[in-house]
């Protein structure tokens, strides 16, 4: 499963990202993740993705990066700030595995 996140480039993404991946691997889920910027999502979102997370410092253009992922065939959901943090990769692996294509 590919799973794209956009962000506004921070560390906070990357520490996100990395207790999401290790969060599938215990629970044995094939899961490649990657995180871009907000002017890198529009086209990265195009190359054979099944889910993308919108994260919380940059929802103010959950709308802008909704209709891309639309356009490109993939869902696209805001992460809920509780699922923005090291500890919230479970309740992210149970969104995305809901909304996943």
């Amino acid at each position: 499963m590919k799973v794209l996140m956009v962000c506004s480039g921070g560390m906070s993404s990357a520490i996100v990202v990395k207790s999401l991946k290790q969060e599938a691997d215990k629970q044995e889920i094939d899961m490649e993740i990657k995180a871009v910027g907000t002017g890198e999502f529009a086209e990265e979102v195009k190359n054979n993705y099944n889910y993308s997370l919108v994260a919380p410092q940059v929802k103010h253009r959950f709308k802008d990066f909704k209709a891309a992922a639309e356009e490109a065939g993939v869902p696209c959901e805001m992460i809920p700030p509780r699922g923005y943090t090291p500890i919230g990769a479970p309740s992210l692996i149970k969104q995305i595995k809901a909304g996943a294509k």
